[in-house]
């Protein structure tokens, strides 16, 4: 692990899948194997999202940020960002996206799932609550994941909304290896990776460092998910 790797700058340590979708290469096998127990019960385990670059998180805030794209409340209400101060402004993009060079899709780690079979044809994947809850396609699976997924080192760490990131139930993290990223992350590797770059509202993110790590960065679910299923 690098600072590179950390933040999502380098993309040396994911293996890919297509052009669009790769993961941790350590994360490779046990995610094949959650996948092939998940098949025998008839669930067929999908990747969304899984390593996102900075730059892709970069280009997501910026056009946030001047609101090129719309930014939600935790109600699902559009926001006027006209009204709101620098710090107001990334406050209300990171309860849904996290700051470029701290998402854990850098790490290749985390994945956002889905069950390709369970959408039909005119239906799009809105990663969206509902559509893993209770009446919502993806209910079965999350509740087969919930109860299975910890065997192979997978947790939720977004299962619930503790006053930062939203609730993400599509959100699965590799515990034995995430663990040791978000250990790595702090302040200075932060401020360091985003001196350099062109991100609204800079300045202000930089001098909130500290309480954004504490709020929307390391703000998760503490579960140790228990042994680690091998072979």
């Amino acid at each position: 692990m690098n600072i590179n790797q950390l933040t999502g700058k380098s993309d040396e340590h994911i293996h890919w899948f297509s052009e669009h979708t790769g993961i941790h290469q350590q994360v490779v096998e046990p995610w094949q194997q959650l996948c092939h127990a998940a098949k025998k019960h008839g669930h067929h385990l999908t990747i969304a999202s899984g390593f996102r670059s900075f730059e892709r998180q970069l280009s997501i805030w910026n056009r946030k940020f001047t609101g090129e794209l719309t930014i939600k409340n935790i109600e699902n209400e559009i926001i006027d960002i006209d009204k709101l101060t620098d710090k107001e402004i990334a406050q209300a993009i990171l309860t849904f996206s996290a700051l470029p060079g701290a998402s854990r899709h850098h790490w290749g780690t985390d994945i956002d799932f889905y069950d390709k079979h369970l959408l039909v044809d005119d239906q799009s994947l809105q990663l969206e609550p509902w559509e893993y809850q209770t009446g919502g396609p993806f209910a079965e699976l999350t509740v087969w994941l919930k109860e299975n997924a910890p065997k192979f080192g997978f947790y939720f760490p977004y299962d619930e909304y503790r006053g930062g990131i939203a609730q993400e139930p599509w959100h699965l993290s590799y515990y034995p290896l995430a663990k040791s990223y978000q250990q790595a992350l702090n302040r200075e590797h932060l401020a360091q990776c985003l001196s350099v770059e062109d991100i609204k509202g800079r300045q202000t993110i930089i001098n909130e460092l500290e309480s954004i790590l504490a709020q929307y960065v390391l703000n998760v679910t503490d579960v140790n998910t228990g042994e680690v299923k091998n072979g």
